[in-house]
């Protein structure tokens, strides 16, 4: 699968962009705030229907534009294929695969694989367990649709459940038949979702290993754990458990929507003594891990996205993960970095296809 051509109109900083890509290493170069980390959001939005960094569509409208548009033309197994998203100040999202536009933007999730790498997913480790949720939740949503319509169920379940207790609590009044309803369907969804979970974990926590070995030489041990109530307990029975708390807080307080990871390195946790070095490799290890798994499962290598890869890691550990990604089990990657020559140099060690990118104020210039 390769990205072979982009359009852009009035997305982000870009009045208006066209670039053609190499099947293996695209670089975009220039300085900080120039577009670089837009471009590749653009990428980011034809795979997942949305901003990896501005969940608010119309905020990724070029200021005093009336829409934009991103358009990917792609080759997937061998056939071409056309990719169109487009949104007009404070109207409906319209995406399309060969100009037929789908009735749900799910249907698209999963066909273009994607894994994007940047220096806010250090928020994995520091920010708050719904980040770290939705790290699980997007990679398995790209191989397992029915994943994704239960997660999307639950979710929506759960407002209901949350603003019944609200009202319960308001009218001093209190309706248990009605509120098992809720349970009942909430119960069915949460243990379908813990069980993909689990299972994605069995296998998943085996390649992310291997992957952190490779990229620090096996010298440091890591472990991801998840943490959840339904460990050791059904849905069912932790709703009847947290009932009268529920009732107190108007709020659902157990379930799979209160699901976390432990991370640690050398049995220490990660986000209170591990170096900034550290953290670092941690995540892309992860995130490379994520890649391989993808691959496996999917049988069909994702686009990798690297946004300022440099940050935070010493030419040791970047080294190392440049010989990691340049190998034949990855496909088409994009990188952004403030300096031409350091990509060119890390690229070139590679001895693989590379295309440069020049980008100034919104400007893109190949060459």
């Amino acid at each position: 699968m390769f990205l072979e051509k982009i359009i852009l109109l009035g997305f982000k900083n870009y009045e208006q962009a066209e670039a053609e890509f190499s099947h293996k290493f695209n670089c975009f170069t220039g300085n900080n705030g120039m577009g670089k980390t837009n471009m590749l959001d653009a990428i980011y939005y034809l795979s997942f229907c949305k901003s990896y960094y501005n969940p608010a569509d119309n905020q990724n409208i070029k200021k005093e534009a009336p829409f934009f548009l991103i358009q990917g033309n792609y080759k997937l197994q061998n056939e071409p294929i056309e990719v169109y998203c487009g949104l007009k100040r404070n109207e409906k999202k319209q995406f399309k695969l060969n100009k037929k536009e789908y009735p749900r933007l799910s249907e698209h999730i999963g066909l273009l694989p994607l894994v994007m790498i940047a220096p806010e997913d250090a928020e994995l480790i520091h920010g708050g367990s719904e980040v770290r949720r939705k790290f699980i939740d997007g990679v398995i949503s790209q191989y397992n649709k029915q994943y994704l319509e239960q997660l999307l169920k639950y979710n929506r379940i759960l407002l209901q459940r949350n603003a019944m207790l609200k009202a319960f609590y308001e009218k001093s009044f209190f309706d248990i038949a009605a509120l098992e309803i809720y349970d009942e369907q909430l119960s069915l969804a949460g243990n379908f979702i813990y069980k993909e979970r689990a299972l994605f974990f069995e296998k998943f926590n085996a390649i992310f290993n291997t992957t952190h070995h490779e990229l620090t030489k096996a010298q440091e041990q890591v472990k991801m754990v998840l943490q959840s109530g339904l460990n050791d307990d059904s849905m069912e029975n932790l709703l009847i458990k947290s009932l009268d708390k529920d009732r107190a807080s108007q709020y659902t307080n157990t379930g799979i929507h209160k699901d976390d990871l432990v991370f640690e390195i050398d049995g220490a946790a990660v986000k209170k003594f591990a170096s900034q070095g550290q953290q670092k490799t941690f995540l892309v290890a992860l995130k490379l891990a994520q890649y391989a798994f993808i691959t496996e499962i999917k049988q069909k290598k994702p686009i990798l996205l690297l946004d300022d890869v440099y940050d935070k890691l010493d030419e040791a550990r970047l080294n190392s993960i440049m010989h990691h990604i340049s190998g034949d089990s990855f496909g088409q990657i994009f990188i952004t970095d403030t300096h031409r020559n350091r990509m060119a140099e890390a690229i070139g060690a590679t001895k693989k296809e590379a295309a440069f990118f020049e980008i100034e104020k919104g400007n893109l210039k190949a060459g």
